[in-house]
């Protein structure tokens, strides 16, 4: 009889859901996983440590780059930290503002999410639609800051500039003739809130789109079902969050636990599921862009009606406004200031956390009193659930693994940080 032994395998790093940075080390048993080892550090990138050696405004683009699927809210984060040092709170429009840019975050995020996780286990259509929505909510994040993907957007204090009244417009080209940019302008009319508003209706019928094609399809369930189970007390030792501790049964959500900015005068639900498989985390993460969606429009409605300042007026931690700086003497000196060596934090050490579209996204800052951070140290929520991936793809097939590093929706910008 020839003796049985175990092969060991490795899976990627060309693995397609985590773009070859992700090496897992998986002992198989035939096709059954015994064990799954992630080797991770192939994206290092040293963010905590550039960090100290910064000006704490200068390390608000790094931000942008951990999680580059969820931009905003990183900067969000951040910015919090810096404003609960310094003792400072951003105006309210500029707090509704974040709130409406943190939920087109999310859409965005769990477009890109939905789309790679259907692709990877063999659904391309999603794919296409994902990214086509993809593509409105980037024209709003590049309509307010000029980037696309890295904003840079919120700062301490408030945010870089109030919501333009004007959309970008196609033009006609080679490519596309008047007829069709005629088409394309059509809700690009208006301003950036009206652009935004427009989508919020059309959204809730893409997302039944998707649901159409994947929530009772057979082959989904098949794939998704039963897949990567995790029980809620499980979750809680592990350190999930976000989706994947709701997915599992736990009704955590800092939005409604711990509100900062303005959730606590919105109104929306935390969708919570009951198996804590892959398909239960797939369902959480619908609802929540249909609250996402639900959230954006109270926004919108009261950005529409509530005009005002979306920064501070303190030139010790904001810079003055241009005319301003070319004109005043003291202004100039403030901005001189600001740009060469930014501003100082008092002694001390804060931890802010906020309700990321991977869990809980966490800053921890140890000020020593200087101009740059004397430690800083990010809580992402991806590396705790890569963490288990161990625990949940035992005993499962190996092309579940994939579906379980789907469900997971790792980004290695934050796990590698």
């Amino acid at each position: 009889m020839a003796e049985i032994r175990n092969y060991t395998l490795n899976f990627g790093p060309q693995h397609p859901s985590a773009h070859g940075v992700l090496r897992l080390v998986l002992e198989l048993d035939g096709e059954t996983i015994e064990r799954a080892d992630p080797h991770i550090g192939l994206l290092h990138r040293a963010t905590e440590k550039l960090a100290e050696t910064k000006p704490y405004n200068s390390s608000i683009p790094y931000m942008d780059r951990l999680d580059y699927v969820s931009m905003m809210c990183n900067e969000h984060g951040y910015v919090l930290a810096l404003e609960k040092m310094l003792g400072i709170t951003a105006p309210e429009r500029a707090q509704y503002i974040r709130v409406m840019f943190d939920e087109i975050t999310r859409i965005l995020n769990h477009c890109m999410w939905l789309g790679a996780h259907a692709l990877d286990i063999g659904a391309m259509t999603v794919f296409l639609y994902a990214f086509r929505e993809r593509e409105d909510l980037m024209d709003a994040y590049e309509a307010v800051s000029g980037a696309r993907l890295h904003a840079a957007y919120y700062r301490p204090g408030g945010v870089y500039r109030d919501l333009p009244d004007s959309m970008p417009k196609y033009e006609p080209s080679k490519w596309h003739n008047q007829k069709e940019v005629d088409r394309l302008n059509e809700n690009r009319q208006g301003s950036l809130l009206d652009f935004i508003e427009d989508f919020t209706r059309r959204f809730p019928t893409y997302i039944d789109e998707y649901e159409t094609l994947l929530t009772d399809n057979r082959i989904w369930k098949q794939r998704t079902v039963g897949i990567g189970v995790v029980s809620p007390e499980r979750a809680l030792q592990m350190g999930f969050s976000g989706p994947m501790i709701r997915g599992s049964g736990i009704e955590w959500d800092l939005r409604k636990k711990q509100p900062y900015a303005v959730y606590d005068k919105v109104d929306f639900d935390i969708p919570v599921g009951v198996n804590g498989d892959c398909y239960d985390r797939y369902l959480v993460r619908i609802e929540e862009m249909r609250q996402s969606n639900r959230i954006i429009k109270q926004c919108v409605d009261w950005l529409r009606n509530n005009p005002g300042p979306v920064m501070l007026d303190d030139h010790k931690h904001v810079p003055p406004k241009r005319e301003e700086m070319k004109s005043n003497m003291e202004s100039l000196i403030h901005h001189f200031k600001l740009f060469t060596e930014g501003y100082s934090l008092p002694e001390g050490e804060v931890y802010t956390a906020v309700e990321h579209p991977k869990g809980e996204f966490g800053i921890y800052l140890v000020s020593d009193g200087a101009n740059k951070p004397y430690r800083l140290k990010i809580r992402a929520p991806g590396f705790a659930h890569l963490a288990a991936l161990d625990e949940m793809s035992r005993g499962h097939m190996l092309a579940d693994v994939v579906a379980i590093i789907g469900t997971q929706d790792i980004v290695f910008g934050e796990v590698d940080r």
